[in-house]
């Protein structure tokens, strides 16, 4: 069964494993989540479950909000996210999900907002080359110089890099590893890092990549000396 819930970066921190191993890991709050609504088949034409969190005050939602919340009891949640899980029959409007509703060594999916990084030119942005410095270059070295729109085609086609706004978009790190579960406090450690700053809500639920357990090397060498003479 695909797991899900949503939560909320605390920061990255450090732990040590049972070999004495530092395992840099980001902390994630993950919820308490309420189940706000089901989608079915039947009425949406696809199986999904919406879920809600952080509580919040009823004078801050519109009534459309306060409508749609109150069908799943007395949930007063401000943020709602909609995941696609494989069977949604195990969860009922209203229930409530928590952080142990992941297991250790699980292995999932973070999905949040990066940084922003203002309005930034071509060479932070993209990696672009800067103008040689020498011979008279010029005050330009950091430009994104000639876009060789000549008379043919004689336009930019999508997708050209140039100067923009950076960050603050959209940002998924896949089949990161549960080291770490505290249900008492909702607390969820993943091994590495995670996008957006601390605070920034984050959408967690299990990886879409096959994952395989891996072997110590000692494991792999052949201890057949008939192989290790036949490979030689």
């Amino acid at each position: 069964m695909k797991k899900a819930i949503i939560g909320r970066k605390a920061g990255m921190t450090q732990i040590f494993d049972e070999k004495g191993r530092v395992i840099p890991v980001t902390v994630i709050e993950a919820g308490p989540c309420v189940v706000i609504q089901k989608k079915t088949i039947e009425n949406d034409g696809y199986e999904a479950v919406q879920l809600g969190y952080e509580d919040v005050k009823e004078s801050k939602l519109n009534k459309p909000e306060i409508g749609h919340l109150a069908k799943a009891g007395d949930a007063r949640k401000r943020h709602l996210h909609e995941f696609r899980l494989e069977d949604c029959s195990a969860l009922n409007v209203g229930d409530e999900v928590k952080a142990d509703v992941f297991t250790l060594k699980d292995h999932v999916d973070v999905t949040g907002i990066s940084k922003g990084k203002g309005y930034q030119g071509v060479v932070k942005r993209y990696g672009a080359q800067r103008t040689p410095t020498s011979h008279g270059g010029g005050p330009v070295h950091r430009h994104a110089g000639s876009m060789g729109s000549i008379s043919s085609p004689s336009r930019i086609f999508p997708g050209k890099i140039g100067a923009g706004h950076m960050g603050a978009e959209q940002v998924t790190v896949q089949n990161l590893e549960i080291v770490k579960i505290d249900a008492d406090l909702n607390l969820i450690a993943v091994r590495g890092a995670i996008p957006g700053p601390n605070g920034g809500i984050v959408y967690v639920k299990n990886t879409t990549k096959a994952f395989r357990e891996k072997h110590e090397a000692s494991s792999r060498i052949s201890t057949n000396p008939q192989k290790r003479s036949a490979r030689g």
